[in-house]
């Protein structure tokens, strides 16, 4: 096995490793404690587990900074938070909900060093990558993330159903030992010298950052590139619903299971675009398929319920938002001075959700004040900056691109 492709495995692997933890915190976890009947308030109270990987850039600086002896400064910390999300969990089923106020400390536990799994395999994957398998590196990478996020949540229901929670979790979670073991396995990221300070793995992320060229405009155009795609989604389910008429038997099967499938395919057919071609290219036309695929649910509202052009629409939506995500993550890894890659790309990462965090709260206001086919051209339209943006930086993109 070469070099290069144990290093895509690897963070192939990683991908997958990162997935599960998040359903188990958040949807999965929800549905055991609604099954074990815990009011519903608590429940609510709860959804704040997710906030770590919210948040995650702020502690992300002691993940440049420290080493972790024999194993690495990226390695080292992928491990020992594998092994403690484990131990977590694991705890998690010997309690049951059943201990509550213990439970919820040590699933809180759980969702903090996943998002920090997921700092420190961001870091690894930037830093491991070369500059022309970082586009099929992330497809993969994505890809590997989704399908755990369905063993995590939807296998994890259906084996709950049959054989119990905490056989269910049990199974589930001990493909987490995968992880460990391809840890082990991997190479660490050699040659990338760390901060000399804990001050300085705070503050010089953020100078560095800063200090380049046009640096508003780009931190602007990562906040931008996925905000059409993210408001059309915003609320695609209650559309399709509501908006059309469709059962929730065929949004379930065309829109969760046919849409996943797309993405996955447009991830990798994404990755595979981008070792024929540059990530200044590959950003244009990818945004432009994404703006474009929002246009196919104006088209539907337009039409009214017609099942062909419901699957047409799902596919191309979750098709082309797999390859734009394919090319901004390409992106993402090449911005990130590898010294600081911990914090820069969680800082990048939790500015790519801030659109989406404070745009979709707006949608059910917008579609009640102009409807659903104005809505839809609208998010069209708010997919345009962030296009244009790009060619503004087309200069940065290139010479970031082949570092």
């Amino acid at each position: 096995m070469t070099k290069r492709t144990k290093d895509i495995a690897t963070v192939t692997v990683l991908g997958f490793a990162s997935g599960i933890p998040f359903p188990l915190v958040s949807g999965t976890l929800q549905a055991w404690l609604t099954s074990e009947g815990i009011d519903i308030k608590t429940i609510g109270i709860l959804t704040i587990l997710t906030f770590p990987y919210s948040f995650k850039f702020l502690w992300s600086p002691f993940f440049d900074k420290f080493n972790i002896p024999k194993l690495g400064r990226r390695r080292g910390w992928i491990l020992i938070c594998q092994i403690l999300i484990l131990l977590g969990i694991v705890l998690m089923i010997t309690l049951t909900p059943e201990h509550l106020i213990l439970f919820s400390a040590i699933a809180a536990g759980v969702a903090f060093f996943s998002a920090s799994q997921d700092i420190s395999i961001d870091a690894y994957r930037t830093e491991i990558l070369k500059p022309k398998d970082r586009g099929l590196g992330a497809s993969f990478a994505v890809t590997a993330y989704r399908i755990a996020l369905i063993m995590a949540g939807g296998l994890c229901l259906l084996l709950a159903d049959h054989l119990g929670w905490q056989a269910a979790l049990a199974i589930i979670s001990s493909l987490l030992v995968i992880g460990i073991i391809i840890t082990l396995w991997a190479d660490e990221p050699d040659g990338i010298k760390k901060p000399r300070t804990l001050r300085e793995s705070f503050i010089e992320p953020f100078k560095e950052l800063l200090k380049r060229e046009k640096s508003l405009l780009l931190l602007l155009f990562i906040i931008l590139y996925k905000i059409g795609d993210a408001y059309a989604g915003s609320l695609s389910t209650t559309f399709f619903i509501r908006g059309i008429g469709f059962s929730l038997t065929e949004i379930g099967t065309v829109n969760k299971i046919g849409g996943l499938i797309s993405a996955i395919a447009g991830s990798i057919i994404g990755g595979v675009l981008l070792t024929k071609m540059n990530l200044y290219r590959a950003l244009i036309l990818f945004g432009i398929f994404q703006a474009l695929s929002n246009l196919m649910f104006m088209i539907l509202a337009i039409a009214g319920k017609s099942f062909a052009l419901f699957v047409s629409t799902v596919i191309i939506e979750n098709f082309t938002g797999g390859m734009g995500t394919t090319a901004f993550l390409a992106l993402l890894m090449a911005l990130c001075n590898h010294r600081f890659a911990a914090t820069q790309y969680a800082v990048f990462s939790s500015l790519a959700s801030l659109g989406r965090v404070i745009i979709s709260p707006t949608s059910g206001f917008v579609v009640d004040a102009i409807g659903w086919e104005t809505f839809y051209f609208l998010t069209f339209l708010i997919a345009m900056p962030g296009l244009i943006s790009i060619v503004k930086l087309r200069e940065i993109i290139n010479i970031v691109s082949e570092k």
